[in-house]
C-alpha cells in the first residue's frame, strides 16, 4: 500500500530529538505555555520574518482572533472564498460577523481578486484570502484593494508553512498570517497547534491577553478571553520540526516536479502550476479530473491512497444554508470540488512511490 501521508516515518527520522524534547517538558513540570512555547514563538516569527508571533491551540484560534484583534464584531462582513476547509469561514462566524463569498481564480484556486472589489460594503471589515494547497494568492493584487479600502487583511496561512509571494513569506504581508499545526501540516504537531503572525505591536499584545483568558497578568481579566493557550509539549516538539522544515519543503517540492514531469502531458488531468515569484510548498498535490472519482477508485484498487481537498464547497455546506447561497454562485469553485484529486505527498515519500502513483493514472487512461 502507498500511504496518503505517513506521520509515523516522520516521527521515526527525528525520533531522538523529538523523545528528547518531549521528556525535558515532562521534567521541567510545565506544561502550559512557559518558555518552550516562548522560544517557539520567536524562533517562528524570524522564520516568517516578522516582530511576534502568538502561539495557541488550533489554526481555527488563530484566525478567530486575528479577527477579534482587527476588531471584527457582530455585524461586520468578512471577504474570503469558499472553496476551503471549513474552519476559515467558522473563525468569522466564531467572531459574530457575516461570511462573504469571492470565487477562486481556475488556475491556483486562490481568491480571484478581480472579483474582489465588488463584494466590499460599509461593512466589510476584514479579508481572509486562502493560500490553498501550499501555494499563496495573489497577495498585491488583493493587498492593493485592501488598503485602497483601508480593510484588513489576514492570511489563512494553514497550508502554506514556509510558502513565499516575491520573496515574502506567507503570513508576513497581511495584517496578521495564521498557521495551523494539525498534525497532517507541512509542520505539524503531535496533536493540536496553531500561531499567529503579525508585524503590529497591538493586536500582538490583544492576542497574547485573548488566548489566556483576557490576562495581561495573572487574574487581572482586561477582556473576555479564551483558553486557546499552547502544550508546552507541543511547542518543544516543533521547536525540533521548525529546524527540518526547509529540508522538508525541498522534499515535497522535489516529489512535486517529479509528478508533474510524468503526468503533466496528460489530456485527461491537470496538474498544479507554481506561479512564477511563488514558492509552492505542496502541502497538498491536487490534480484536477472530471474522472476524478473513477481515477480515486483505481488509485484504491491498486492500494494507493488519496484524498479529496475539497468535495464540497463551504456555501454548499448545510451547516451554512443560512448564508442564502445556492449551486451555480461560484462556478469555479464547485468545478473544483467536482474535480480535485489529491495524491500521496510527504517528504519521506520514496521516490519509487510517486512513479507507481503517476503510472496507475495513466494506465486508468489506458486500460
Amino acid at each position: 500500500m502507498i500511504p496518503f501521508l505517513d506521520l509515523k516515518a516522520q516521527y521515526q527520522s527525528i525520533k531522538s530529538e523529538i523523545d528528547a524534547a518531549v521528556l525535558g517538558v515532562l521534567a521541567s513540570g510545565q506544561y502550559i505555555l512557559g518558555e518552550e512555547v516562548a522560544r517557539l514563538e520567536q524562533e517562528f516569527a524570524d522564520y516568517c520574518d516578522v516582530k511576534h508571533a502568538i502561539a495557541v491551540n488550533t489554526g481555527t484560534s488563530a484566525l478567530h482572533l486575528s479577527l477579534l484583534a482587527a476588531g471584527v464584531g457582530p455585524g461586520d462582513e468578512v471577504i474570503t472564498v469558499p472553496f476551503t476547509f471549513v474552519a476559515t469561514v467558522s473563525a468569522i462566524c466564531y467572531a459574530g460577523a457575516r461570511p462573504v463569498f469571492v470565487d477562486v481564480e481556475p488556475v491556483t484556486l486562490t481568491m480571484d481578486p478581480a472579483q474582489l472589489e465588488a463584494k466590499i460594503t460599509a461593512r466589510t471589515k476584514a479579508i481572509i484570502p486562502v493560500h490553498l494547497y501550499g501555494q499563496m494568492a495573489d497577495m498585491d493584487a488583493i493587498k492593493a484593494i485592501a488598503d485602497h479600502y483601508r480593510i484588513p487583511v489576514i492570511e489563512d496561512a494553514c497550508q502554506a508553512h514556509g510558502a513565499q509571494y516575491k520573496g515574502l513569506r506567507a503570513g508576513s504581508i497581511g495584517t496578521s498570517g495564521c498557521f495551523s499545526f494539525y498534525p497532517g501540516k507541512n509542520l505539524g504537531a503531535c496533536g493540536e497547534g496553531g500561531i499567529v503572525v503579525t508585524n503590529s505591536d497591538d493586536h500582538a499584545k490583544t492576542m497574547r491577553m485573548l488566548r489566556d483568558w483576557g490576562q495581561e497578568q495573572r487574574y487581572h481579566h482586561l477582556l473576555k478571553g479564551f483558553n486557546y493557550r499552547m502544550d508546552a509539549i507541543q511547542g518543544a516538539i516543533l521547536r525540533i520540526k521548525l529546524r527540518h522544515l526547509e529540508a522538508w519543503t525541498e522534499a515535497r517540492r522535489a516529489h512535486g516536479r517529479r509528478y508533474s514531469l510524468q503526468l503533466g502531458g496528460s489530456a485527461n488531468l491537470r496538474t498544479p502550476v507554481e506561479i512564477t515569484d511563488r514558492r509552492h510548498v505542496y502541502h497538498v498535490y491536487a490534480i484536477r479530473s472530471r474522472d476524478r472519482d473513477q481515477l480515486q477508485r483505481v488509485l484504491t484498487a491498486e492500494g494507493i491512497q488519496s484524498g479529496l481537498h475539497y468535495p464540497i464547497p463551504v456555501h454548499l455546506q448545510k451547516a451554512h444554508a443560512d448564508l442564502g447561497y445556492k449551486a451555480g454562485d461560484f462556478p469555479i469553485s464547485e468545478a473544483a470540488a467536482r474535480e480535485v484529486l489529491s495524491l500521496p505527498i510527504y517528504p519521506e515519500m520514496p521516490a519509487w512511490h510517486v512513479d507507481q502513483v503517476a503510472a496507475a493514472l495513466e494506465n486508468a487512461y489506458v486500460s
